[in-house]
């Protein structure tokens, strides 16, 4: 949905709730995934997107803020069995600390076009987490696929019931990577029509990319935590080199 008023002029603390706060990267020790959940928090990012198994380690550092954990389920590949994802949602969905929970689409199905299997994958885990009333984001690796490809699994996605669509894992090798590119969202954002929302992840690296994407009308930005900083226009101490 298109905002009321121009991304440029947004304070800090609006443009945060567009940001899911990624904390995603394997190699990331406990201290590091905690200092990084608490940085997000304090930014009053929408949510903090972390793997399964830190649910209880993150989970004391969101209470009482604004601020939701949001478990990445079968990341990065998708290539879990049908009855597995719906295990890992199981296991986060029940968290009062969760909203929502995004999951990667079996993208080796979407470039095979056997959307069958997609959207029958896709409906269990739908009913997985709408369940415990969470909303769930689907990755479809977007890089990977071809303009067509994007849109059937579009088409696959709203007859799923999911809740948002999403570009990227920000974890792909050996494809170029365009992420968010605003043709991409664009594509999608026609595909769905609303009847879903719409998630960009992936090479959100610059303020202006940022800003854009939200003045296209995008729901939600998965942003890594070194670009947090930059597309929410802070210096290095935190501050805002805007008036807001």
């Amino acid at each position: 949905m298109k905002p009321t008023k121009s991304a440029a002029k947004m304070s800090v603390k609006e443009l945060a709730t567009y940001i899911d706060y990624s904390v995603l990267k394997p190699e990331f020790t406990e201290e590091e995934i905690v200092a990084l959940t608490k940085d997000g928090v304090k930014l009053g990012c929408s949510t903090i997107c972390i793997n399964p198994l830190y649910m209880e380690l993150c989970q004391p550092y969101v209470l009482g803020s604004d601020t939701m954990l949001c478990p990445v389920c079968d990341f990065p590949f998708g290539t879990s069995s049908t009855a597995s994802k719906v295990a890992q949602i199981e296991m986060v969905a029940k968290y009062d600390t969760v909203r929502e929970v995004d999951i990667v689409a079996n993208y080796g199905h979407i470039r095979a076009g056997q959307y069958d299997k997609v959207v029958a994958d896709l409906k269990a885990c739908v009913e997985a987490c709408h369940k415990y009333n969470r909303e769930i984001k689907v990755i479809f690796e977007t890089d990977a696929l071809n303009q067509e490809q994007i849109k059937q699994t579009c088409k696959c996605c709203v007859e799923a019931g999911v809740d948002f669509v999403k570009t990227s894992t920000g974890f792909l090798t050996g494809f170029e990577a365009h992420g968010a590119a605003v043709e991409t969202i664009q594509l999608m954002m026609d595909e769905v029509d609303g009847k879903c929302k719409v998630k960009g992840s992936g090479c959100i690296r610059t303020r202006e990319h940022f800003l854009q994407l939200i003045d296209m009308g995008i729901d939600r930005m998965g942003v890594g935590y070194k670009s947090v900083p930059v597309v929410l226009g802070l210096d290095e101490n935190g501050v805002s080199s805007d008036n807001y």
